[in-house]
């Protein structure tokens, strides 16, 4: 079996995936990560710093192209469609590997020092789509309170899209920014 590469890696995302499902994030250890990979613990760490970021490889893919997606986005769009343009293009990347992101969002959600991993992976994210609309003129509190709401916007459709998989993850963003918008608008009784 290759030991370095794209193979090895997606066999140590897999392993890790396995085992933290079935014994837990706490009570998994890298060297049997490894071992269930079929490669040893030093070509672990040559792919990964630590145990949590083998569910996080993904995240600079997604940064690259929310970054590209804001700014290649069409002009005149206010900064919410903006996003709604970027989180459209990048979701792609969630859907093509929706077999490792389902599991990934559950073991996740029941380990409380990977929730906290994924709070900062999430705030480091929502700077640089800030960041990018500073970049295409949006004024700092509004590009930072529209990246805020965009990424929480984003997080909840990809949580309706794991409970129901029958729709798409962009359908679910559609119906979550149009849900914003009806929100903004209601007034209450």
């Amino acid at each position: 079996m290759p030991r370095s590469g794209a193979e090895a890696r997606r066999r140590l995302q897999q392993a890790a995936l396995e085992l933290y499902r079935e014994r837990g994030f706490d009570r998994t250890t890298t060297a049997e990560i490894a071992a269930r990979a079929g490669v040893n613990e030093r070509t672990f760490f040559r792919h990964f710093p630590d145990k949590r970021e083998v569910l996080f490889d993904g995240e600079a893919d997604l940064r690259a192209a929310l970054m590209r997606e804001v700014a290649e986005a069409p002009d005149g769009l206010r900064p919410l469609e903006i996003l709604l343009h970027a989180f459209r293009k990048a979701g792609r990347i969630l859907e093509e590997n929706r077999p490792f992101s389902e599991p990934r969002l559950a073991i996740i959600a029941v380990t409380p020092a990977l929730r906290e991993r994924d709070l900062a992976k999430a705030a480091s994210l929502t700077e640089a789509v800030a960041e990018a609309l500073r970049q295409r003129g949006v004024a700092d509190r509004l590009a930072d309170l529209a990246a805020q709401t965009g990424w929480a916007t984003f997080h909840h459709a990809a949580g309706a899209w794991i409970d129901d998989p029958a729709k798409s993850l962009d359908e679910h963003l559609l119906r979550a920014f149009d849900d914003l918008r009806d929100l903004s608008a209601t007034v209450l009784t």
